[in-house]
């Protein structure tokens, strides 16, 4: 399953040989480019190991390799509250 934004991953040499030293990495959302089977690219921040943002990235990685830490929360549904009718007045002219 694709990584959602919002997610946290540990990407390691599993996911892309440019990895040799792991890196956490918070997706914001997968590019749409065209890629070879398996592989996406991810646009994100790259985290600290308090989680905090310390670069904003974009990275090539293959999805088998990805291992997710923390995954977003689902979104929560949107209510729609009923509309209170509005009081119409007749309005005078001239």
């Amino acid at each position: 399953m694709p990584p959602r934004s919002g997610d946290v991953l540990h990407v390691t040499r599993a996911a892309s040989v440019q990895f040799v030293k792991p890196i956490l990495f918070r997706v914001i959302r997968i590019l749409d480019w065209v890629t070879y089977d398996g592989w996406v690219w991810l646009e994100g921040y790259e985290l600290n190991p308090t989680g905090e943002a310390v670069s904003r990235r974009s990275i090539f990685v293959q999805l088998a390799g990805l291992r997710t830490l923390r995954s977003a929360p689902e979104p929560r549904p949107h209510t729609v509250r009923p509309r209170r009718p509005v009081a119409r007045t007749p309005v005078r002219v001239g």
